[in-house]
């Protein structure tokens, strides 16, 4: 499996509809045992073949019927934020059906690239599609921000839809929203939200916030680690948690980790990092060396060579000469968080 495209076909007008696709789309083509060539992967069941296979690509087309589609896909379901796009094609392929992660998944983009390659008609029937008006999810996921609870994106489509403008608290700038002034307006006081149907807040900080009001976290900020030989995850993971919570920071705003590269097979860090979703960057004694920081640390610089490895690991990631939150400590690991500018 190279390709980040399923296509399944079941028939033999279907197989023809499903070779156009792989003529024109990067796909993988999964084609009915009794119709396929040797170019093609054969199956038997299609109910085994797509429990197989649905999380493993990106975006799914069936040259299938609809009904069909939804009972295959039914129990594989999880969430929006989660779920791979699935567009439906009839045989003959006149029209591609959005059916499953229209906006996150790129189901619509799909079935409007389908379109524009094979000629069918795209049937798409997100409300905010039909009507013309933006959707929050792309919005945020044009412009890198990480959603909070994706179910709360209903009540800000669901305003715009109805010709509210959606009131949003952005201190420092991070959503682009020039293009969409006639749906959003920029407030300076969170408290607005407090009052309104619905709004949005854009920050790196954690807030209590009213039931309707989403979250979108930018990822501006960089983590620095360092531990001694041999510790777990689960401490290293305790010690990171702790930080972002008593200095009211949101977890999701933490782009990368970083520590110093005598740590590169370090399994507790490498472990760590995985569990939060974190790429991990190992720098060199010199590369650190570089990097004034706020608590230099003579044990340190008797085993590392270095004045600090978690405040100078977290501001070189951030490219910034200042720390964010400067390096604090548990029994055995330290940690540091930095800000890109």
């Amino acid at each position: 499996m190279s390709a980040s495209i399923a296509i399944f076909a079941l028939t033999q007008k279907g197989v023809e509809t499903a070779r156009r696709l792989v003529a024109v789309l990067p796909a993988d083509c999964y084609v009915l045992d009794r119709y396929a060539s040797k170019d093609e992967i054969s199956f038997t069941s299609l109910k085994n073949i797509v429990a197989d296979k649905f999380s493993k690509y990106e975006s799914h087309i069936f040259v299938a019927a609809s009904g069909i589609v939804v009972r295959m896909i039914a129990s594989l379901l999880k969430s929006k934020a989660d779920d791979p796009a699935v567009v439906v094609v009839d045989q003959e392929g006149e029209f591609a059906i959005s059916l499953v992660s229209g906006h996150l998944g790129g189901a619509n983009e799909l079935a409007r690239l389908i379109g524009d390659k094979i000629g069918a008609i795209p049937v798409i029937t997100t409300a905010t599609d039909c009507a013309g008006v933006p959707s929050m999810d792309l919005i945020a996921r044009d412009q890198g921000l990480i959603i909070g609870d994706i179910g709360l994106i209903k009540h800000i489509n669901a305003a715009i839809l109805d010709g509210e403008k959606v009131p949003v608290y952005d201190p420092d700038g991070f959503l682009d929203l020039s293009a969409y002034s006639d749906y959003f307006i920029v407030v300076d006081d969170l408290a607005v939200l407090h009052k309104s149907r619905c709004g949005v807040v854009v920050d790196w900080h954690v807030h209590d916030l009213p039931e309707r009001v989403l979250a979108l976290y930018p990822r501006c900020l960089t983590l620095g680690v360092g531990c001694r030989r041999g510790v777990p995850a689960d401490e290293i993971l305790e010690l990171i948690r702790s930080v972002v919570a008593d200095n009211g920071i949101a977890l999701e705003s933490i782009s990368c980790m970083g520590s110093i590269d005598a740590k590169s097979d370090e399994a507790g860090m490498i472990a760590a990092a995985q569990v939060l979703g974190l790429d991990l960057n190992f720098f060199s004694a010199a590369e650190l060396d570089e990097i004034e920081v706020a608590n230099p640390s003579g044990m340190v610089m008797k085993h590392m060579g270095v004045n600090g490895v978690c405040e100078a690991a977290a501001m070189k990631l951030a490219n910034v000469t200042q720390i964010l939150v400067p390096k604090t400590k548990s029994a055995r690991v330290t940690a540091a968080i930095a800000k890109r500018i």
